[in-house]
């Protein structure tokens, strides 16, 4: 029986990109953006599909309270949350960092705290340590007469990826004949989804730093979730647009962000579809993406970030162009 609950209205709009496309050299109806941005749920974004599937099963399970992980700026972090307000729900954010991480708290700290969700610093240091935290964390609740249930990190595990199956179909109804859908590559479980209604070929990550290995996690999600040997030689990763690092601004994404603002009137973030954005304006470059090919962009939300990343904020406001009256 399926532990799928509903926590938005699908499908989320397919809206054509002609400025943007006319701008990179594509025909003005080759480019079109699936807007996962505007899943309603806490601000939007693609973890809502993955929770639906996650957070079904955490409820079949008796779950009283969500625990997951992330970065302080984490946007599955804040969807969890805003889930969990919704159901009536405990959350425990565990992040990465120290108390001094939230002393200029804004972005999705922000909301986080408008949730109610409560945030167990863990410090620095690598993923496993994270991980354990949260276990440790929840044998905390546990002795306190809670029921845990751990979401994985982004969401991303064969039954969260369900969600981009689902979207995958619905971009098949939306528009037949798609050839290629640009996605952010995080945690892995949006681009596998999408693998596993589309298939290899058709599906281009754009890698975001995320995690080290990117083509071996999105490998492993995708044969948990279609019952089949999904190589990574089979994948179509992007690894040039991580720059220095995950949350380090790189000029190419600033450039994008502005590019799909100016141009279409869209907000991208600049760790996961900004990056997404300058790794499809590169394919156009590279040839790799091509006129005449139907091309989805799936915008897949980060807004809150976008305010919670001080080095984008202070590049943009700083660019602000005056209007002196005569």
């Amino acid at each position: 029986m399926s532990a799928k609950i509903a926590l938005s209205t699908w499908p989320t709009p397919l809206e054509p990109m002609p400025r943007l496309a006319r701008a990179l050299g594509l025909g003005e109806g080759d480019l079109w953006v699936k807007r996962d941005d505007l899943t309603g749920l806490g601000g939007g974004g693609n973890k809502v599909r993955k929770l639906e599937w996650t957070v079904g099963a955490a409820l079949a399970e008796g779950a009283d309270t969500l625990v997951t992980t992330g970065a302080a700026q984490s946007n599955h972090a804040r969807l969890t949350a805003a889930a969990g307000a919704r159901l009536g729900l405990n959350v425990v954010l565990v992040f990465s960092g120290t108390p001094k991480s939230a002393e200029r708290g804004s972005g999705n700290l922000v909301l986080d705290s408008l949730f109610g969700a409560r945030i167990f610093w863990a410090g620095d240091g690598e993923p496993s340590t994270l991980a354990q935290a949260a276990d440790d964390v929840c044998e905390q609740l546990r002795r306190e007469g809670a029921r845990p249930y751990v979401i994985p990190f982004g969401g991303s595990s064969p039954l969260g990826a369900r969600g981009y199956v689902d979207a995958g179909n619905e971009l098949l109804a939306q528009l037949p004949g798609v050839r290629h859908v640009v996605v952010a590559l995080g945690s892995g479980g949006t681009m596998a989804g999408l693998i596993g209604a589309l298939g290899e070929e058709r599906v281009l990550g754009v890698h975001c730093g995320a995690v080290a290995e990117p083509a071996a996690a999105v490998s492993d999600l995708a044969d948990g979730l279609t019952g089949r040997s999904v190589t990574p030689g089979a994948l179509r990763i992007r690894p040039d647009q991580v720059g220095s690092g995950y949350g380090v601004l790189h000029e190419p994404v600033l450039d994008a962000m502005r590019t799909a603002a100016t141009l279409e009137g869209i907000v991208l973030d600049p760790i996961y579809s900004g990056r997404a954005m300058a790794g499809l304006i590169q394919a156009v470059r590279d040839g790799d993406v091509r006129r005449g090919e139907r091309t989805v962009f799936l915008h897949s939300g980060g807004l809150p970030g976008l305010f919670g990343h001080a080095q984008t904020v202070h590049r943009s406001v700083a660019a602000l162009r005056a209007f002196r009256a005569v």
